[in-house]
């Protein structure tokens, strides 16, 4: 609708018919025909991101980046679409079209939601190939002392529970696979569920979550799912699954089993979910410390939970797992990590060469690890690498282009990251704003400031935030 149209006149919420852009967008489906540019058709409803395959071939990651650019440009259309609804309904005097509008606003703002929960998936799973592309180039794992250990010591102790916690593309699957390997060697049973890749419709409440769980462990398990037998609607849902492990998964064998949670931080934008599943994680940790036949079963759980952020909803503390068992901070690489890796991948960059490589990226292990394994593969020189890094040319150009995708789709953290890149000193920022940054890796904290997570970032936001 242009700008000098009366903010009144706005279409109905069923969007089949509008044209955008000289496209159809259908709000039920979201099929578009040309939106700046062809696209696939969006099925809100179901996962149309492929979450068993992470090897991509190069024509799927381009479909998949053709398919978040014409979800972009959807979600702008669909958010200006509520916002001048919402200001015919500010401006509205009369009580029946008021009404008309607040339901009408409530529509498109669904609508909006999920079109937003789709773009979040599709970069995720891009992110996620990214992951997988580097670990197929990179097969030397550089060990952080003493973490390795202390989660080795912890994973065999009953009823354990580890917290994994550092910003994105830190290693933190990594360092999960090794543990999780470190355990089969004890003879353990391991099971994990990556959240990142849990469908929408998986998170649509609290029942479906915890059913899709206890399914997937069985699962990883081998075993049979055996829902109808152990699920009873007389209960409440925490406690159904609850008895799902205990009388079932637990009870099996004697051996423990490590259960693995990956990419927490999905459930903290889910409200129905998030606090309940917190209380039964906090409850079986729990119940592992009680001396009777009870507590034996749970004792043979081991709980991992890996998570990219501190600003979690809150939680009574009684009902936190987050406050519980063992924390692990996983730091960046520090100069002799650095310089280990490189020697293991039999580069010569030389004295100066290394000091400036971490000059851009600082101890990054995604950035790190991604420039060793171009210069390795002679796909570019360090000289090219470090002139072009912060642009559109460079290696790292599509992982910018993710960073900047959350930095403009979220204005409060663009405008405030821009401060940063733009300040040469500690910037002071809302906590909130403060950890999301952080667990983007985008900036790293320094007593309660701010700073550039690394030259790299500085160079390439500074230019590009408006």
């Amino acid at each position: 609708m242009p700008d000098s149209e009366d903010p009144k006149q706005v279409s109905n919420n069923d969007l089949r018919n509008t044209q955008f852009g000289g496209g159809f967008v259908n709000a039920e489906i979201v099929n578009a025909g040309r939106i700046g540019g062809d696209i696939y058709n969006i099925h809100l409803g179901q996962q149309t991101v492929a979450s068993g395959n992470l090897a991509q071939s190069q024509n799927q990651r381009e479909r998949s980046q053709q398919e978040r650019n014409s979800l972009d440009q959807a979600y702008t259309l669909q958010s200006q679409k509520v916002s001048k609804i919402r200001t015919a309904l500010v401006i509205e005097t009369d009580v029946s079209r008021k009404f008309q509008y607040e339901h009408q606003l409530q529509s498109e703002e669904r609508t909006l939601k999920e079109l937003g929960d789709k773009l979040d998936a599709i970069e995720q799973q891009l992110q996620a190939s990214d992951n997988f592309g580097l670990a197929a180039d990179t097969t030397i794992y550089i060990e952080r002392p003493p973490i390795e250990d202390k989660c080795y010591k912890a994973i065999v102790q009953p009823g354990a529970l580890i917290r994994l916690k550092a910003p994105q593309r830190m290693g933190k699957t990594l360092l999960l696979e090794k543990t999780l390997d470190y355990a089969r060697h004890q003879g353990y049973q391991t099971a994990k569920i990556d959240l990142q890749l849990a469908d929408i419709d998986v998170l649509a409440n609290l029942k479906t979550f915890l059913q899709w769980l206890c399914v997937d462990v069985a699962d990883s398990l081998e075993l049979e799912p055996q829902l109808d037998k152990h699920w009873q609607e007389v209960f409440g849902l925490n406690k159904n699954c609850t008895r799902y492990f205990q009388k079932y998964l637990l009870s099996l064998t004697d051996t423990p089993l490590v259960f693995a949670i990956d990419n927490f931080e999905r459930l903290f934008e889910y409200p129905e979910i998030f606090p309940q599943f917190c209380l039964l994680l906090r409850g079986w940790y729990e119940a592992a410390k009680q001396g009777d036949k009870i507590g034996n079963i749970w004792k043979k759980l081991r709980l991992v939970v890996v998570h990219s952020t501190e600003s979690y909803p809150s939680l009574d503390s009684n009902h936190s797992p987050f406050n519980v068992g063992l924390a692990i901070d996983l730091p960046e690489f520090n100069l002799q990590q650095v310089t280990n890796l490189v020697k293991q991948n039999e580069l010569r960059l030389g004295e100066q060469g290394l000091t400036r490589l971490i000059d851009l990226v600082g101890g990054h292990p995604y950035l790190v690890q991604s420039a060793i394994a171009h210069l390795k593969s002679q796909q570019v020189t360090l000289e090219e690498l470090l002139r072009l890094a912060p642009t559109e040319q460079g290696i790292f150009s599509d992982h910018l282009r993710q960073q900047l995708w959350h930095l403009q789709h979220n204005p409060q953290l663009g405008m405030r990251y821009k401060k940063v890149v733009m300040t040469n000193a500690p910037v002071r920022l809302d906590t909130e704003v403060a950890f999301k940054l952080h667990s983007l890796g985008l900036v790293k904290l320094v007593s309660n400031d701010c700073v550039p997570g690394c030259d790299l970032y500085r160079q390439y936001f500074s230019t590009r935030l408006e």
